[in-house]
């Protein structure tokens, strides 16, 4: 089955709101009284990275759609000041000691609640993928009112000891900032290639890190946006507590944030339900897009039960 492509004709002009005293970018798709999914994205990546496909797929399933830029990511508002040292951050993180961020993930949660409050939305499907799973498990946590159904797509609970990726793939968080446009893109490919298992499309990709590139790269905001997850620390304690219709979604194939972490996840929150994809890594295949759109689908109408 098809779908008809995301009309994005809105994208010319670019909409912004004002949440918790910075900016957010959005966009809103689907109609306003249709059960809405609210798009998290991970770290570093912009709203775009969300494929239209899958967004489509979203809406044929009677969701209104929203996506929108994390602070210090894609045209959102970027932090001042010189961005955390990540590598002094990682070091305190493993040794459990406190880390000083200027913000935490809580501060992006209340950032996707206010989204919710500027549109009048009561509550909502929230559907995080990486970085943007640990945001929506901090939804859930700390909005739990706000909060119809969870959706972890390749995530983690922040435990370290469940975490571990393997060499190549840490490598590709780390790679030493390009000098030009081509070679950004080239990185991004490489890295792409390594990160998203036996179904990577080069095309997609690609075409996605062009887009980026274009749109707004901010290479510098990963930095303040690792910051606020190491300063977050571990949740699996209170994830043992939560009370919200969850799916969990792994790539059998994801070498950065691997399947154990998946899988603990899913063990983690009470009632969880755990889809694993074959030839997916970490990213979301087009061969795929139906499956994962039933199944957000599928916890969200248990969520409206409720």
């Amino acid at each position: 089955m098809s779908w008809p492509p995301v009309d994005l004709a809105r994208s010319t002009v670019v909409p912004i709101i004002a949440v918790n005293d910075i900016e957010i970018c959005y966009e809103d798709f689907g109609p306003d009284r249709a059960p809405t999914a609210l798009l998290v994205m991970g770290m570093g990546a912009q709203m775009t990275v969300w494929p239209t496909g899958f967004v489509s797929a979203l809406l044929e399933r009677g969701f209104r759609v929203i996506r929108f830029d994390n602070r210090d990511s894609g045209l959102s508002t970027k932090s001042v000041g010189d961005p955390p040292d990540v590598g002094a951050i990682t070091a305190a993180a493993v040794a459990g000691e406190p880390v000083d961020a200027p913000y935490t993930l809580s501060t992006m949660a209340a950032d996707a609640v206010g989204i919710l409050d500027h549109f009048g939305i009561d509550q909502a499907h929230i559907v995080g993928q990486s970085f943007g799973g640990m945001i929506a498990q901090v939804v859930a946590l700390e909005h739990r009112d706000r909060v119809l159904s969870l959706t972890s797509i390749f995530s983690m609970t922040g435990d370290p000891e469940v975490f571990q990726p393997t060499p190549e793939a840490l490598e590709t968080m780390f790679a030493p900032e390009p000098e030009s446009k081509a070679e950004a893109i080239a990185q991004s490919v490489a890295g792409s290639r390594v990160t998203h298992g036996s179904l990577f499309d080069e095309a997609e990709v690609t075409a996605v890190a062009i887009e980026s590139y274009e749109r707004g790269r901010h290479p510098l905001g990963s930095a303040f946006q690792t910051a606020a997850m190491a300063a977050t620390g571990d949740r699996t304690e209170r994830l043992r507590s939560l009370d919200v219709p969850t799916l969990v979604v792994h790539g059998r194939e994801d070498p950065l944030i691997p399947l154990a972490c998946g899988e603990h996840t899913a063990a983690t929150i009470p009632g969880a339900d755990l889809v694993v994809f074959g030839g997916m890594g970490h990213d979301i295949p087009k061969l795929h897009w139906p499956a994962l759109a039933d199944a957000i689908y599928n916890i969200a109408v248990r969520g409206e039960d409720r």
